[in-house]
This record gives structure tokens, C-alpha cells and sequence, in this order.
């Protein structure tokens, strides 16, 4: 190793530039007196005597004052990297609780405009879904993600699709039977859009993911008060106007669930196979804001997810059950027409 970058690794350290011309004289010495070594460094004998006290208090050197003249002589280099070593593992415990207790932000917007790394970003938004999937996707494309999006229904995500500028092959129900949800096809094309969890989207032209050589570019962003803002331009503006071409058996009961479209979704489906359900609540009473736990038979379902719809206006999902002090009205996250605010539905079968 050469001088230079010896002494740029022992600067990190804390030393002066003169405090380390002084600490390798000492090296090359091994012990000398402090004319000496202010001689080989070029600095002063009073401050070879003043530097020495601090590299001493580091544990670089020792000072011998009894001696006359007083000698320094420089500690055994394994000696000194055993030292600095204890007092890097001294700090990492302090170190280890300020970074658990910040969690570094995550990249809130990331404009992409290469058509592959659009098609990688979708597959891990896919992949690392957990709770609610609202995607659109072209004819072409739906292959390339097939596995992935029956992956994600097999772990219980509520998957809805739309296949955009789609021709007569999607409209036989074995051509998307289990890829979704639900699956509704529209023979325009239409932008990508991408909702996960509420917490990750993807909004990209038609034209990036339909063109190799597109000067477009796709927007991918991390931000919990604009994701739900995309889901509910995806189920109200273009779901309507998309024909329905496949929709999951009901799961197995009982099952509970802390997205409430899937919970609406679910009792849906249970009903209209005949089943009659009860639903087991835990929320918030959306007047007083009290924590509450309401219990009773499913006897209506307000939706847009499945036809036909029962919803008063758009993205409405709710459900009345029937409690022995009177129907009592749910919904989702930021409910505030209906009567409790759901964190957790349990349907049963009665």
C-alpha cells in the first residue's frame, strides 16, 4: 500500500494530516526521541510532544516521561487495529437503534420509458401483491403475465383485469379462466393501469407497451393518497364500459379479510350461489369514531365488481347485515355514508 492511501485510511479515522506524517514516522522508528521524529515529519518538537499525548489517549502510541530524554514509541500495528476495531463495534448497537427506529422513503415517482423494464416493474408489482390488484393489460400481454396473475389469486388476492383491445379470442372464458378475479375485456386499447395493495400504481400509454421505439414514458409511483385515486379511476371509468368474461368460484368458508372490496366481492358471489352468510365486523363507527363489532346475516351487497351491479353510484361497496338492534350498514376505508368502517369482515356460511 502506498503513502497516500495509507494515509487517506488513517484520516478516516480522525487524524491530521500532521498527526499522521507524525504517527508513520513513529512506524519507521518503532521508538525515537521527539527531535527525532520532529525531524523525519518536518513539524516541530513541541508539537511531536503535543501530538503523541493524542495519539497516545487513541491507543497509537505510548510516551515514555520517565526516561530523559522522554522517547515515543509506536504500538504493535495489531495492537492498535484491535482498538479501533472495539470502538467500531461499540458504536454499531447505537448505530443499529437509529436506523430500525427511520425507515428510509421510499421513491415516490419514477418516470420509465423503456418498454422491458415497464414489463419487469409489472410482474413485481404482480408478484408482490398481498391484498387487492387492479390492473389493465393488452390481448397481446396477457400471456407473458398468465402465471404471475394466477399465482396471485392462488394466494388470495383480489385480482380484477381488464383486457384491453381485445379481439373475438378473450371472449370465450377459457381463454382468462383463472387468471383474475374477475376478467372483463374491451376491444379498444387503453392505457396500463396499475394498482397494488393501495399503496404502489403505474399509470403507462398504450402505446409504450404496444411500440418497441415509443418516445413515451410510463409513471410508477409509491404514494397511499394517489394509488386509491387510480383504482377508482380503473373500476369507475373504464370497468363499466368493459364486458365481463370470467369471475372466480367463491373461496372456502369461513375466510376474513382486510380488504373490504374482497370481502363485497365475496358475499356477492356466496349470495348469488345461494348461500346464505354471516359476517363478523370489527371497524369503526364512522359518526363517533368508537371502535365497534357488529354481527348479523348478509342482506344486501352493494357493488360494481360483477354483473349484475347493485350499486348506487360508482365505486360503491358496502354490506347491510342484519344485528338484533337493526340492519347496520359497512364499508371500506374512509367510509362515511354507511355505519361502521371495516378493518376485518369474517364471512361464514349459516
Amino acid at each position: 500500500m502506498d503513502d497516500r492511501t495509507l494515509s487517506d485510511l488513517l484520516s478516516g479515522f480522525g487524524l491530521s494530516e500532521k498527526e499522521i506524517d507524525t504517527y508513520l514516522s513513529l512506524l519507521e522508528h518503532g521508538e525515537a526521541k521527539a527531535s527525532t521524529i520532529a525531524t523525519a515529519a518536518g513539524v516541530s518538537k513541541r508539537y511531536v510532544y503535543s501530538v503523541s499525548e493524542s495519539l497516545a489517549a487513541r491507543g497509537f502510541v505510548e510516551v515514555n516521561d520517565h526516561a530523559v530524554p522522554t522517547t515515543i514509541r509506536a504500538n504493535p500495528p495489531e495492537e492498535v487495529i484491535e482498538r479501533l476495531r472495539a470502538d467500531v463495534e461499540a458504536i454499531r448497537p447505537g448505530l443499529e437503534d437509529r436506523f430500525s427506529r427511520v425507515e428510509p422513503d421510499a421513491e415516490q415517482f419514477e418516470g420509465v420509458k423503456s418498454r422491458v423494464t415497464v414489463l419487469k416493474r409489472i410482474r413485481t408489482l404482480i408478484e408482490g401483491a398481498d391484498e387487492e390488484l387492479t390492473l389493465s393489460l393488452p390481448a397481446s400481454l396477457l400471456p407473458e403475465f398468465h402465471e404471475a396473475l394466477t399465482a396471485a389469486v392462488d394466494r388470495g388476492v383480489l385480482v380484477l383485469l381488464i383486457v384491453s383491445d381485445a379481439g373475438e379470442e378473450t371472449a370465450d372464458p377459457s381463454a382468462v379462466a383463472g387468471v383474475a378475479s374477475v376478467v372483463r375485456r374491451w376491444g379498444e386499447a387503453m392505457p396500463t393501469l396499475l394498482a397494488a395493495d393501495s399503496a404502489v400504481g403505474m399509470v403507462s400509454p398504450a402505446e409504450l407497451l404496444s411500440r418497441a421505439n415509443s418516445d413515451r414514458q410510463a409513471i410508477i409511483f409509491a404514494q397511499e393518497q394517489l394509488t386509491p385515486v387510480i383504482a377508482g379511476s380503473f373500476l369507475g371509468n373504464y370497468w363499466p364500459v368493459a364486458t365481463e368474461s370470467w369471475i372466480a368460484e367463491p373461496a372456502s368458508l369461513p375466510a376474513e379479510y382486510t380488504n373490504f372490496r374482497h370481502a363485497a366481492f365475496q358475499a356477492m358471489v356466496h349470495r348469488d350461489a345461494g348461500t346464505t352468510l354471516r359476517a363478523i365486523v370489527g371497524g369503526r363507527d364512522t359518526v363517533t369514531g368508537e371502535t365497534v363489532e357488529v354481527d348479523g346475516e348478509v342482506r344486501l351487497v352493494r357493488q360494481s365488481l360483477v354483473e349484475p351491479t347493485t350499486n348506487e353510484f360508482p365505486v360503491q361497496h358496502s354490506i347491510a347485515i342484519e344485528t338484533p338492534d337493526g340492519t347496520v350498514t359497512i364499508g371500506g376505508r374512509g367510509a362515511f355514508i354507511e355505519d361502521v368502517e371495516a378493518d376485518l369482515v369474517r364471512l361464514e356460511a349459516v
